[in-house]
């Protein structure tokens, strides 16, 4: 009967990661199919990039570029999001497939539903992060979290991360995760 309900809870959780990633995936083809461009090509248009893998070509705009404002901060946010969403994605899909092989045996498969359920589990907690801190009155922040650290990137300040700006940020994550203190990377993403 245990093995039978962890089996449920696994399958549920792979059907609604499924769902998921395909309305992931229709939103994207939706978006992509009404701009007629891909994410980065805006932030390279104007020849400003926060992209340190850019590399010099970008680094000299045009001269009429050069007069634009810069790019807001949430295009790192959004990004940032996405790329980590895209990684996850693939991720559970060699998941998925490993557990569908019909090579697997029952510990791999197990292992692999674990990973699945920690996949979610971290996906659930970044969001509440996300979510707790931007209600603390920080404009944006992107937070990831691993097996041994958590990362949480927040938009800049007027005057910087404060000493109790970090102790809010920290307090909200060792509250979340379970992880100590010294295991919380908190970042300012400059404009």
């Amino acid at each position: 009967m245990k093995v039978w309900k962890r089996n449920a809870v696994v399958a549920a959780v792979v059907l609604f990661v499924c769902a998921a990633v395909y309305l992931n995936w229709t939103y994207q083809q939706g978006e992509t199919a009404d701009a007629g461009k891909t994410l980065g090509e805006a932030a390279l248009v104007s020849g400003q990039t926060g992209d340190p893998l850019v590399g010099a070509a970008a680094a000299s705009p045009a001269p009429e570029a050069s007069a634009s404002p810069a790019p807001s901060g949430s295009g790192y946010f959004d990004s940032a999001r996405l790329n980590r969403q895209q990684a996850r994605d693939s991720a559970l899909a060699i998941l998925e497939d490993a557990m569908a092989s019909e090579s697997a045996d029952e510990a791999m498969k197990e292992a692999n539903g674990q990973a699945i359920q920690t996949i979610a589990s971290y996906t659930v907690s970044e969001a509440q992060i996300e979510n707790l801190v931007t209600a603390k009155g920080y404009a944006d922040c992107v937070a990831f979290i691993s097996d041994e650290s958590v990362s949480v990137v927040v938009s800049a300040q007027e005057n910087g991360l404060t000493d109790a700006d970090v102790a809010r940020i920290t307090e909200i994550v060792t509250d979340e995760t379970g992880y100590e203190a010294s295991q919380i990377k908190i970042i300012e993403a400059q404009p």
